[in-house]
């Protein structure tokens, strides 16, 4: 049984300015998700789930899923507010959906082998996507049986702002113990920091293993997600900007010992696009790669 493929791409990058799933960064016009799609087919991947909005659908389907829908198994499933468990309520006023794990859970009725995921709009690299196969592939017929690829945050920065990352703790064994989210990190006379709520600083290692949304899943994830949704809901449904991230998920499984999360490591190099002027980066580190043979310069050539 091969393993699936979710990526998250509903989001329309507030900082970014637009629709940045969308944006041309390769040799050949290519989009991130254009490599992360490659990678996984040559990993071993035998399907890809798209999370997207209903608003822009028939844009996705023409720039983005008809260049390999006949290389892999493609299916597309939206994210969108009302996707709520029967019974549940929430603030009317509220006008974007729950977050990143209520996006995994839009795939619930698509999936059932073990699963990545990621998202859209970052490049993780060749050598993670075969780390993470490997893992999914002898985790077929198990529950509870999760991993993320980590990586070293000092290789995740951006030069032209604050990001965002979620530090990870773990044990003697390379398990997960949790993950904490760290906001406003930047490099400050060749330190890094970290800003609490409060607009605190403190210092945090460049060698700190952080996730980017990188996970590996067996389905059961689906229906321990949605019993917390539910609980969720009930809790925070009123608030219009709360969000149900899949680190609070992993982190209550694991403190429950309902499951536990591997951490792996990889030789890849994080990047992506968070401001529009990381874009140039992007395509330099890109073009780079294809002059060193791990990519084709136009990726989807017969």
């Amino acid at each position: 049984m091969k393993p699936t493929l979710v990526i998250l791409a509903a989001g329309m990058g507030s900082r970014y300015g637009g629709l940045k799933q969308l944006d041309r960064v390769g040799t050949s016009g290519e989009t991130i998700m254009d490599y992360s799609v490659y990678d996984a087919i040559r990993a071993g991947f035998g399907k890809v789930v798209f999370v997207i909005r209903k608003s822009f659908e028939k844009e996705f389907q023409s720039e983005i899923i008809s260049k390999f829908e006949n290389k892999i198994e493609v299916k597309t499933v939206f994210q969108d507010i009302s996707a709520v468990p029967q019974g549940c309520v929430f603030n009317p006023e509220r006008e974007k959906p729950w977050g990143t794990n209520h996006a995994v859970l839009m795939a619930k009725d698509v999936v059932n082998e073990p699963f990545g995921v990621i998202n859209a709009d970052d490049f993780y690299g060749k050598e993670s996507f075969e780390i993470l196969a490997d893992f999914l592939k002898n985790s077929v017929g198990k529950t509870g049986n999760y991993c993320m690829v980590a990586y070293r945050l000092g290789n995740t920065l951006s030069e032209n702002g604050f990001v965002s990352r979620g530090e990870c703790f773990v044990d003697e064994n390379s398990f997960l113990t949790g993950v904490t989210e760290r906001t406003k990190i930047i490099e400050k006379n060749n330190i890094l920091v970290y800003q609490n709520d409060e607009n605190q600083e403190f210092e945090i290692d460049k060698n700190t293993p952080v996730s980017m949304n990188f996970w590996g899943f067996t389905p059961d994830y689906f229906d321990y997600s949605e019993k917390r949704f539910v609980q969720f809901l009930a809790e925070q449904g009123q608030n219009l900007k709360s969000e149900f991230y899949i680190p609070t998920m992993v982190n209550d499984l694991i403190s429950s010992k309902t499951a536990t999360c591997k951490v792996l490591t990889s030789p890849s190099q994080w990047f992506g696009v968070t401001y529009p002027d990381d874009k140039s980066m992007v395509v330099e580190k890109i073009s780079n790669l294809v002059k060193n043979n791990i990519y084709k310069e136009n990726l989807w050539e017969n």
